[in-house]
């Protein structure tokens, strides 16, 4: 009974799951895009601010470091994570310290956002197309039973042909995906690096003698508006 069933589903062909793999294409465009937007318009000089900010640090200019950092986009992670910085550098090392934590961890998101959804197309549209091809060949197979074996064998191979497609579109879609997911995620762990040194400089000010303040990147309570 359920045999049969499923029979009557794979007799629909392999075409549902190329519209299936087309909206995965574009979903995957999209996110490519919106991702590429936003670094574009979140991109930090990092090297540069990081030198001019160890300067005005060094010499005790807060307000001059205070100057710089409201020059950066200010939905960055950089921004927010220096502007707290700053801000509890009156408060202590440790005040300091937890103030920059909680801010890494709330923004963080937002330069991972959309990325799982990315990395997830590139892993599974290989096996969407592979099974439209599944379903074609069983699709064609049934029709060369139902024909008997007197039928055209080329309209037998075009079928098969016609099935192999959804394979090639399941890695037309996953191939792109996967080296974008690449591209931004190492993207994201520069961005978080750079975002770690410009803290420890910042902690490095606030205790010069202290002991080596615990990495930035350690867990931490989450932030108290």
């Amino acid at each position: 009974m359920l045999t049969k069933l499923l029979l009557k589903l794979t007799f629909v062909g392999a075409e549902w799951i190329l519209w299936i793999l087309f909206a995965l294409s574009f979903a995957s465009i999209a996110i490519i895009i919106e991702r590429v937007l936003y670094y574009k318009n979140h991109k930090v000089n990092g090297e540069e601010l990081s030198t001019q900010l160890s300067e005005l640090l060094r010499k005790g200019d807060r307000h001059g470091a205070v100057q710089i950092v409201r020059e950066l986009p200010n939905d960055s992670i950089e921004y927010g994570v220096l502007s707290a910085g700053i801000i509890g550098m009156s408060n202590g090392l440790e005040s300091c310290y937890q103030a920059m934590q909680s801010v890494k961890a709330s923004m963080r998101p937002m330069l991972e956002r959309n990325l799982s959804i990315l990395a997830t197309i590139g892993a599974n549209s290989p096996f969407v197309g592979l099974l439209g091809t599944v379903l074609g060949i069983i699709h064609a197979a049934s029709e060369l039973a139902a024909t008997g074996t007197q039928s055209n064998p080329n309209a037998v191979m075009a079928g098969v042909f016609e099935a192999l497609v959804a394979t090639a579109v399941g890695l037309f879609v996953a191939i792109p995906a996967v080296v974008a997911y690449n591209i931004f995620q190492r993207r994201v762990r520069l961005t978080l690096a750079r975002v770690d040194s410009l803290a420890h400089m910042i902690l490095t000010v606030v205790s010069p003698d202290s002991q080596p303040a615990k990495s930035v990147a350690a867990p931490v309570p989450k932030r108290v508006s």
